[in-house]
């Protein structure tokens, strides 16, 4: 089935979109997608070459770009968020290490973490949630598409059906993506304090260093089995099937406390506040999702 395409126009209450992606399960996929994006030879350089965070790991990327991304959906002036998205990239280009030029706005580099965005919310379901309908997900790609053209950036070559982006995510992942060192140092910590200080002077260092810690580890295993198989096959990370089968526990047991929350419980705040903006209860969120 095809979807009505509004190029340029915001995604409202209206979007699936809106219903799922201010998720507050959100930030348990969110390292996964911010480690896929870095794994991209043109981002990975990009990232070295004009960000300063780049050597604290993609959990800090990712909780720099998400509210931004968040924005372009949820933000009153959605059109106005995703321009700035679009021109903090405007400067980032350069020479790969092959010689071959890259710039973060061409579509071959631009896309790719759009679609490490969209595609979370089909993999939170699946590890931490109830799974969407084939329906489900092609209606939530084509306002993938709606929402990727307020950037006003070229979508040439980019995937037009759920079918077509599936093929464009697999040659990705098994083509494309580059396990390079950063990648592997998130499974492998070799220091305390990956997270850096203590957020609040409430907390003392010598409680927040060993529960910081533990966090990441966590958070690190969770990424290990949520990676697309082929890709953890390929950085030849263990997933045995015990560790699948907790994993599956833990999704489950997610899944049923989450559904027990208010609605307005389940929303990351930028999400919340968007629906009271538009006076509207989310109520037509997944029930059981």
């Amino acid at each position: 089935m095809t979807h009505p395409l509004l190029l340029g126009v915001p995604l409202g209450p209206d979007s699936l979109t809106w219903r799922l992606f201010g998720d507050q399960r959100m930030l348990l996929v969110g390292m996964r997608a911010g480690l896929l994006q870095t794994m991209h030879p043109a981002i990975d350089q990009a990232l070295r070459e004009h960000d300063s965070t780049y050597f604290q790991g993609p959990m800090k990327r990712i909780l720099r770009s998400l509210p931004q991304i968040l924005g372009v959906v949820y933000d009153a002036d959605a059109r106005a968020t995703a321009a700035r998205v679009r021109d903090y990239h405007r400067p980032l280009k350069g020479v790969l290490p092959d010689g071959n030029r890259y710039s973060a706005l061409t579509p071959e580099v631009f896309y790719w973490p759009h679609a490490t965005f969209f595609e979370m919310q089909i993999a939170l379901r699946e590890h931490f949630g109830k799974p969407l309908s084939d329906g489900a997900k092609e209606q939530l790609f084509q306002e993938s598409r709606q929402w990727y053209s307020l950037y006003g950036v070229s979508a040439a070559g980019t995937p037009t059906t759920y079918g077509e982006f599936r093929e464009y995510w697999d040659h990705t992942i098994s083509s494309v993506l580059v396990p390079n060192a950063i990648a592997r140092g998130t499974f492998n910590r070799t220091k305390s304090g990956i997270f850096g200080p203590s957020p609040s002077r409430y907390l003392p260092e010598l409680l927040w260093r060993p529960v910081s810690d533990a966090q990441f580890d966590a958070m690190a295993w969770v990424l290990r089995g949520t990676l697309p198989p082929a890709l953890r096959d390929r950085m030849e990370l263990g997933w045995t099937n015990a560790e699948e089968l907790r994993l599956r526990a833990l999704g489950a047991s997610i899944q049923h406390t989450f559904g027990r929350l208010p609605l307005q419980a389940r929303l990351l705040p930028q999400a919340r506040r968007a629906w009271r903006r538009e006076s509207e209860e989310p109520t037509r969120l997944l029930a059981t999702g």
